[in-house]
């Protein structure tokens, strides 16, 4: 079994316009509403938060875009390290604009980052990952996830992809 270990280091960071490029995923399941098992019960969507090194609130996984590897590498990677989950990318739900105290540096003094988000439909859930450390992680509702993330821009991430997965899954597109 191969040890996973996580990137640090800004050597590989990509830049933007003064934006530290970062990539994300809102990690999605289902649970079904009831234990019935030969019912047709309606699946509930669960997200799963982790919890962060340096203070309260919940945060989906993210982190830095490096120039080896797609966004969409970069979404899936940061969900092994922080999450420990492995799954498909199944929908982009959009840019965000935040800024981070923690992050700034000679490219963006005043810390600007912008955030690719990405629907992670969970297939796996590791035993060990690297922060596992340093991270706990929660399933939640979509509801009481709204009311546990820190930071705004996650919950605007959330709330787009609630529109996106009704869109997508609920309506029958797909």
């Amino acid at each position: 079994m191969s040890v996973l270990v996580a990137r640090t280091g800004r050597h590989q960071q990509r830049y933007e316009n003064g934006y530290r490029l970062v990539a994300g995923c809102v990690p999605f399941r289902y649970k079904s509403s009831d234990d019935c098992v030969d019912c047709n019960s309606e699946k509930i969507v669960e997200v799963l938060l982790i919890s962060s090194p340096s203070g309260p609130g919940l945060l989906f996984p993210k982190g830095g875009w490096e120039n080896d590897e797609t966004v969409e590498e970069a979404a899936a990677r940061e969900a092994i390290e922080e999450a420990g989950v492995r799954g498909d990318l199944v929908g982009f739900t959009g840019y965000y604009e935040f800024k981070s105290k923690t992050h700034q540096d000679e490219f963006s003094p005043e810390g600007l980052c912008k955030a690719a988000m990405f629907a992670l439909f969970v297939k796996e859930e590791l035993e060990l990952w690297p922060e596992k450390s340093s991270r706990d992680r929660t399933w939640l509702a979509v509801s009481d996830a709204l009311g546990s993330l820190r930071h705004a821009w996650m919950r605007d991430a959330l709330e787009c992809f609630c529109k996106w997965h009704k869109e997508k899954f609920v309506d029958g597109t797909r």
